[in-house]
């Protein structure tokens, strides 16, 4: 981890592993890491997340082309009876 990286979780208030597994993937941005990159770097809340939420919908495309597509439902069968 560089020495960039180091300053940025001591400033945020992250333990190293946490920074760590969202740099590379291996956790999602949640809320609360939304606020404090948003806070530390001056970007708007709600970046981070919208990134995260750009990436989770580019894996779901790529793993709905190799499952069977679903059909759209028809109006009777949104009927409750």
């Amino acid at each position: 981890m560089s020495c960039l990286t180091c300053l940025l979780r001591l400033h945020i208030g992250i333990s190293r592993i946490m920074l760590s597994r969202v740099i590379n993937g291996h956790a999602a941005v949640t809320a609360d890491m939304d606020l404090r990159l948003s806070e530390a770097l001056g970007t708007t809340q709600g970046y981070w997340l919208a990134l995260q939420t750009q990436r989770d919908l580019w894996n779901a495309r790529q793993a709905a082309k190799r499952r069977k597509p679903i059909k759209p439902m028809t109006a009777p069968a949104l009927k409750v009876a």
